[in-house]
């Protein structure tokens, strides 16, 4: 039988069949050793063919093929640095909810997860969220940011699910789709999720003010259905998102900016740092890419998973300023 998996624990798969009904199944314990180099073999997304496990006193199943996945989501597993964590696949949309103070969301964190998002043909969509709590000194944060990621080409949306702004253009851009929210813990995804459909009633929390840090009430991906015909997956927060899988040369290439000016560079492998008459330098130069970008490639391009958490926010809205004139 063949079925979609739409949550994961690690060692459990709620899968749904073909005619509808959910299955909890395992994995054949060599189905680990088939050249996956993830923590999670399966992710929720995927498709897979499972046979009904006879020698169980409940009805359960078990995995034993998994269909080719048309793309991810991946990252560093948090305490395995050699390998991976699939957080989910065959996502059409990825709506990355991103909270300017509460908590802070950096743009080295946007920046790594747009470029996997990139890499591996996922449209993502930012999501400004909260907006009822703004003040103007965040308004004014939030409007840069929009600037910014506008200019390179992304869609963003301003939604409050308290105040219920923005839930109908965030439902349009849903509706026939598999779509993932990402982002911190305490972004307010199962909040959102919430909002758009109330008969789910996940389990929210609170942000803890000592810390500004939101507490996780998402422990897996858990994916549902929804009643304007869309899927959604809901994801346990983010606090780090180390790059996998990336050459150094490629990397310039999930950057649609950079992208854009790559054949201007006087040398066809230009990494953009101390080569001449590198295009995107010049562009950095004359205020027409973004301080912050250009650090997050830096960061990215220099393998540098212990620092990016570290915001330069700040330095770069004062390095970019003139953009906005």
């Amino acid at each position: 039988m063949t079925g979609l998996v739409y949550k994961s624990t690690g060692s459990w798969y709620t899968v749904k069949s073909e005619q509808g009904d959910f299955m909890e199944c395992r994995i054949k314990g060599k189905f680990r050793m088939q050249g996956i180099k993830s923590t999670n073999p399966i992710a929720v997304g995927d498709v897979v063919d499972y046979e009904l496990d006879e020698n169980s006193d409940a009805v359960t199943g078990t995995i034993h093929n998994i269909h080719q996945r048309k793309n991810y989501i991946v990252r560093k597993s948090v305490n395995l640095s050699k390998q991976t964590h699939i957080i989910a696949s065959n996502i059409d949309v990825v709506f990355l909810l991103i909270t300017i103070n509460n908590p802070p969301t950096t743009t080295s964190f946007i920046d790594r997860f747009l470029v996997t998002a990139e890499a591996y043909g996922i449209e993502a969509v930012l999501v400004f969220n909260k907006i009822d709590t703004f003040d103007e000194a965040m308004r004014d944060e939030q409007l840069y940011l929009q600037y910014i990621y506008s200019e390179i080409g992304y869609k963003f949306l301003k939604v409050s699910a308290i105040e219920k702004k923005g839930l109908d253009e965030l439902k349009q851009m849903m509706i026939g789709k598999v779509s993932m929210f990402s982002g911190h813990s305490g972004v307010g995804k199962s909040t959102l999720v919430n909002a758009l459909e109330p008969a789910l009633n996940l389990k929210t929390k609170n942000i803890s003010e000592q810390s500004k840090q939101g507490q996780h009430t998402t422990t897996f991906a858990e994916m549902y259905d929804l009643s304007f015909d869309a899927k959604i997956i809901d994801t346990p927060g983010i606090k780090g998102f180390g790059i996998v899988d990336l050459e150094p040369a490629e990397i310039s290439g999930y950057f649609p900016e950079f992208f854009k000016l790559k054949d201007q560079c006087k040398f066809n492998n230009c990494l953009h740092k101390e080569e001449p008459n590198c295009a995107v330098k010049k562009a950095l130069e004359d205020n027409k890419i973004a301080w912050s970008r250009y650090n997050s490639y830096l960061k990215i391009l220099e393998g540098d998973d212990e620092h990016y958490r570290q915001d330069v926010f700040n330095d770069d809205r004062v390095a970019s300023d003139e953009t906005r004139k």
